[in-house]
């Protein structure tokens, strides 16, 4: 089935720069620094990744952050708990922006 997502373009991620080398130059060097072995584990930033991108929902981190996850010795049960994680926060900041709809509901039905 065609869908507006291709796999085959994560591997053309690198060609994003050729119409401005010097930032992608830029954003691919702080991209590196940022993954790189810190406080946190090469291992652990994949797994931070991994959430984050269903959080974002980008297939292409996904499928990305799926195949760095295993490369670094993550496993399919702390892959699932990081999603539950992220799960969690995005439904947690879902339910307390409804302290704000009550706020006006309550506001304006007075």
């Amino acid at each position: 089935m065609e869908t507006y997502y291709n796999k085959a373009d994560l591997a053309s991620f690198g060609d994003i720069g050729k119409d401005a080398p010097e930032l992608a130059g830029k954003f691919f060097d702080y991209y590196g620094a940022v993954f790189a072995e810190g406080a946190l584990t090469e291992r652990e930033k994949a797994l931070i990744a991994l959430a984050v991108a269903h959080a974002v929902q980008c297939p292409y981190c996904i499928d990305s952050y799926t195949t760095a996850c295993l490369e670094k010795g993550s496993n399919l049960e702390e892959m699932t708990e990081a999603l539950h994680v992220v799960t969690a926060i995005r439904g947690g900041a879902s339910l307390v922006h409804g302290i704000q709809m009550r706020k006006i509901a309550e506001k304006l039905s007075l």
